[in-house]
């Protein structure tokens, strides 16, 4: 149900990636916070509601930046190839998410959203998607008052950094959407920029336990659908 909840504060990770930074001027713009912590490893520019925790490395991550926030945002993700090795990708996609969602609820947080992954399982076969359901797992079994997951297909957008497959499938994606029919429309890519007005929009709800909102509800949910 929809509850009003004025002058909040959040707590992002995760705010110089595709959907993080287009979640961090959301964040921003929003009449709902009075103020955005960003948990970032290189400062960002200065704008006004924002605050800043930079860590060289996020294992020295602690509970100071969580307190007061009623909202936390997760949007860190990496590719195997980018960490360098299945355990460094690990480090980022479970480690640091549930280590957040345990500080969160520690501090008393309201609700903690993440971007998961289409096809996330903790039982699949493929590495990338069983990291995924595990940490969605893992987050889950900490029971905080509000969990929302959303699980986006392809990603649309221009990243900071470049990465050769999603750059082609992106390129693919945009001119080929027609193809995207039937059975096929659950697969349908989407714009970061509506991951993002999504998980803003979920805040503002609250309703306990765990939700997950799977790609083709990303959708009927953007406010460009």
């Amino acid at each position: 149900m929809e509850r009003p909840d004025p002058l909040k504060k959040a707590v992002l990770l995760g705010a110089t990636g595709l959907v993080g930074a287009r979640l961090l001027d959301k964040l921003l713009a929003s009449p709902a916070y009075a103020e955005v912590t960003a948990i970032v490893r290189r400062p960002l520019p200065e704008r006004p509601k924002l605050r800043q925790v930079v860590l060289a490395d996020f294992a020295a991550m602690s509970g100071a930046a969580f307190e007061g926030a009623e909202d936390i945002f997760c949007a860190l993700g990496t590719t195997i190839r980018q960490a360098g090795s299945q355990a460094r990708f690990r480090e980022v996609d479970f480690d640091y998410p549930v280590a957040a969602a345990g500080f969160a609820k520690a501090a008393g947080a309201r609700r903690y959203v993440l971007v998961s992954s289409m096809g996330a399982d903790a039982a699949s076969k493929i590495f990338y998607s069983r990291v995924k359901g595990e940490t969605e797992e893992a987050i889950r079994a900490l029971q905080l008052p509000m969990t929302s997951i959303v699980r986006p297909s392809l990603l649309l957008g221009d990243r900071q950094e470049f990465r050769f497959g999603e750059r082609a499938g992106t390129l693919l994606a945009r001119p080929l959407g027609f193809l995207f029919k039937g059975t096929l429309l659950k697969y349908r890519p989407i714009e970061a920029r509506d991951v993002a007005a999504v998980m803003v929009r979920v805040a503002q709800m609250f309703s306990p336990g765990t939700h997950v909102y799977e790609n083709d509800q990303l959708h009927r949910m953007a406010p460009n659908s």
